[in-house]
């Protein structure tokens, strides 16, 4: 017997779920994103179902279940673990002539649950003859393609001739970027680059994909931002999709509001897909969390391009040297020797330990651990180069 695949359509349907444990937890969340009505029956709940059931978006019922229970339901989930219960209630619901899905007894049941990946407006569901294994690696096969791009599924409707998509594309590693960057990334007609942009993901890219790299132009940072702009929204003028592949977060520091203004200027359409930050990412990668309990409870992320005393710097150091948190400092490398001697002028101590950590999440990545007193002569021993994260703070040796 194969079952007949189906697609419910839920929206403001009543959506019965019986069990507050593991299994009601996965399958909660997209019964609601289906926009069903979702009434829970149990005495007791996980948190993640709480946090549900707190903002409003799931009805609890706190005890056992009961024949009315099924009462106006139009799909019914027995995820409980007892099961003689779950007969009890997959008879009731057929005697009503309602479908029922069982988490202990499949081939009880008289619906089946699929395994599913959804990319975008599209959702690919498997159903594997009744192995849950099987269902599991087709599903995985599916969209490990949908995610590289081999399997083009569906434009993303902002993907559309003539608009403008800032993507970050995370700290280096081509696998953090995000999956709505990679199905844009997949649909660009244009893709414009800097140096800090995971370079392995343009190999991914259709062969007739114009690729603009700018981090050749010959010119000024100024200038070379005014002629990114210009080509955005020239390439986008003729009808293209353009992609602007950023590293890290296209809005930390990586002048991404600058791009968007001058689109909307020009009434480009633009959108904006967030990255993993390398300010975060990196550290992270070098196995150094940026807060830890009894250690951190902020931190700080600032643009060490400019050095502490140049006229046009916007960085407070000496308050920054005040604050026990954890420093994470992009874009430093050059002037670390200045930063190293300013933060120690004002307060903190010579014995902070700090970390540079070089490419992080890529291959090339390497780390040099030092004192703040010390870090300075520590990265030009070691040879560092750019792009590097440094950070300072007791978060540093938090793991070692």
């Amino acid at each position: 017997m194969n079952p007949y695949p189906l697609g419910l359509v839920l929206n403001g349907l009543r959506v019965l779920v019986v069990g507050g444990g593991a299994v009601a937890t996965r399958r909660v969340p997209a019964l609601l994103d289906a926009a069903a009505d979702v009434v829970l029956v149990s005495p007791h709940i996980t948190p993640a179902l709480q946090a549900h059931v707190d903002a409003g978006r799931v009805t609890w019922r706190a005890r056992r279940f009961e024949p009315s229970d099924i009462d106006d339901a139009w799909l019914v989930h027995v995820a409980v673990s007892d099961p003689a219960a779950a007969a009890t209630i997959s008879e009731l619901a057929a005697a009503r002539r309602v479908f029922c899905v069982r988490a202990d007894d499949r081939h009880a049941a008289t619906a089946w649950t699929p395994a599913v990946t959804r990319h975008g407006p599209v959702t690919v569901a498997v159903l594997g003859g009744g192995d849950p294994a099987r269902s599991v690696a087709v599903r995985d096969a599916i969209g490990e393609q949908l995610a590289a791009g081999a399997i083009v599924a569906a434009t993303p409707p902002e993907a559309a001739p003539g608009r403008v998509a800032l993507v970050g594309s995370g700290p280096g590693d081509p696998e953090l970027l995000t999956v709505r960057g990679r199905r844009l990334l997949a649909a660009a007609d244009v893709v414009v680059i800097d140096r800090l942009a995971a370079g392995l993901l343009l190999d991914e890219l259709r062969p007739e994909v114009e690729l603009f790299d700018a981090s050749k132009i010959p010119y000024g940072p100024s200038a070379a931002q005014e002629e990114i702009n210009r080509v955005l929204v020239d390439r986008a003028r003729q009808g293209k999709f353009v992609v602007r592949l950023k590293g890290g977060d296209p809005y930390v520091f990586g002048r991404g509001g600058e791009e968007l203004l001058a689109c909307v200027a020009a009434g480009v359409p633009v959108s904006v897909v967030p990255g993993i930050s390398s300010s975060i990412a990196v550290p992270a990668a070098a196995g150094i969390p940026i807060t830890h309990r009894g250690l951190a409870h902020e931190f700080t992320v600032v643009s060490g391009h400019l050095a502490p005393t140049h006229p046009e710097s916007l960085v407070d150091w000496a308050a920054l040297a005040r604050l026990r948190g954890t420093l994470s400092i992009l874009m430093g490398l050059k002037n670390l020797p200045a930063i190293a001697a300013v933060l120690q002028e004002h307060g903190r101590a010579p014995d902070t330990p700090v970390a540079v950590i070089q490419e992080g999440t890529t291959r090339g990545q390497r780390v040099v651990r030092a004192q703040l007193s010390t870090v300075a002569d520590a990265v030009k021993e070691a040879a560092l180069r750019p792009p590097a994260v440094i950070v300072v703070g007791p978060v540093v040796d938090a793991l070692t």
